[in-house]
């Protein structure tokens, strides 16, 4: 962390453009929640952005995160795995993470849920939506969204509370948000369906560069590290 860096500060003002777009799409700020992304962040930065009041930490990296989370990085505040999430390494954060966000198959799904009830647990997850269709990307293509969940539905030892996504980046703001509502279309389109085991709860989507448009386009959690945590 960079002595300049007053974390705290960075948060207000999050917290600021977080409430401003709560606003703008006729929410209250409580409605948002905050993801501090602290993906090569010390355990002493995560824990003054806890002191400051995000509401919860985001990882992308499960070696990371276990050596953090050794060390007490995240008391005080839910533990989310937002990153890639490769099969082989599915097993190691059951448990250990209160929202897994970035489940983007069927396998995956198949894999914790197996982890989380020979744990006697449920783990709480949300479907990764490929929204833009990348190859490069992972995540359930847009029209399998209903599928995958129906099929979530009957797996045991998982929950699902919603979809996050990582849309296309573009200079241009109205790409970006292009995608937005298109996510938050799918999101509302699969609210009406009633799975067991399956909430739409949380709409995860928006970053550093983009988080206000995505809550004045419908996320409910921002994924943030940048704009609190300052450059890597």
């Amino acid at each position: 962390m960079k002595s300049n860096i007053n974390i705290a500060e960075n948060i207000a003002r999050v917290r600021v453009a977080i409430a401003e777009a709560a606003y703008l799409s006729a929410r209250v700020p409580e409605d948002i929640t905050l993801v501090a992304a602290s993906k090569m962040q010390t355990a002493a930065a995560i824990r003054q952005a806890i002191d400051a009041g995000v509401d919860a930490v985001g990882e992308n990296r499960v070696q990371e995160m276990g050596e953090k989370y050794a060390q007490a990085a995240y008391q005080g505040a839910p533990l989310h795995f937002i990153g890639h999430l490769q099969s082989n390494k599915a097993a190691r954060i059951v448990g250990l993470c209160d929202l897994i966000e970035s489940v983007g198959s069927l396998s995956l799904l198949e894999l914790i849920g197996k982890k989380a009830s020979s744990l006697g647990i449920e783990q709480k997850v949300l479907i990764e939506i490929n929204i833009g269709k990348e190859p490069q990307k992972s995540g359930i293509l847009p029209d399998e969204t209903a599928k995958i969940l129906e099929s979530a539905s009957q797996i045991k030892g998982i929950t699902v509370q919603g979809l996050m996504a990582i849309p296309p980046i573009y200079e241009e703001k109205d790409r970006n948000c292009y995608y937005f509502d298109i996510m938050y279309q799918l999101f509302i389109d699969m609210s009406e369906k009633k799975y067991d085991n399956v909430s739409m709860r949380f709409l995860s989507m928006g970053m550093s560069d983009s988080y206000a448009d995505a809550i004045r386009f419908g996320s409910n959690m921002v994924r943030v590290g940048t704009a609190i945590f300052g450059t890597r």
